[in-house]
């Protein structure tokens, strides 16, 4: 195969174990090229401007901010840019998040060598790449109705260990307020209380810990 028919690709991921084995699959390919890596999401969006790679593997987590927004801000420049997120968090919300940010891929960091080249062919070609696992998830949750900014920042307070009256001091709002959006977090998930809230939300990828 020439070199300009090369899938030409950039690894964005903050673990040089993880970024050394990727490298390592993409080398040991024909068709494909590592163009560049790098370690932080603005390393990643000035190398995208440089380069344009066909193809971005971006890691969710990274130090200066989530691959979700450093996806956004490349893609707010170049709109065809064709990124795959690479995780080890199976949330749905997570997910949804990347999909409808413009992710074309969203893979799990412990699935076969085999995969991830096959995924990063099939984004090459136009398509879209979600694991089973994954798409059933998504489903799953697809007709919940999802929480609100404000009940998002009430619940990462809760998770913080804050009281109602904590939680109302922080966000200048009423405890009674307070007392309303519980009701209703816990309500949209589907937890009998606080703590299992916090859980659910955390293994879904709603908030961090």
């Amino acid at each position: 195969m020439n070199e300009t028919a090369k899938i030409r690709i950039l690894s964005v991921d903050d673990h040089p174990l993880l970024r050394e084995g990727i490298a390592t699959v993409i080398r040991s390919q024909d068709d494909m090229e590592l163009i560049a890596e790098a370690s932080n999401s603005k390393e990643a969006v000035q190398l995208f401007r440089q380069l344009r790679p066909d193809v971005t593997l971006m890691d969710l987590r990274l130090p200066d901010m989530s691959g979700v927004d450093a996806m956004s801000a490349i893609r707010a420049e170049f709109s065809d840019a064709r990124i795959i997120i690479l995780t080890t968090f199976e949330g749905d919300a997570e997910a949804q998040r990347a999909l409808k940010a413009g992710a074309r891929g969203y893979l799990l960091k412990s699935m076969p060598p085999k995969d991830l080249l096959e995924a990063i062919r099939q984004v090459h070609a136009g398509k879209k790449r979600i694991p089973p696992a994954i798409a059933a998830h998504l489903a799953e949750h697809m007709s919940d109705e999802s929480l609100s900014a404000r009940e998002v920042e009430v619940l990462r307070h809760v998770a913080g260990g804050n009281r109602n009256r904590d939680i109302a001091e922080l966000l200048f709002i009423s405890e009674e307020t307070v007392k309303i959006h519980v009701k209703h977090i816990m309500e949209k998930l589907g937890a009998s209380d606080r703590t299992q809230a916090v859980a659910i939300a955390v293994r879904r990828g709603i908030i961090q810990l």
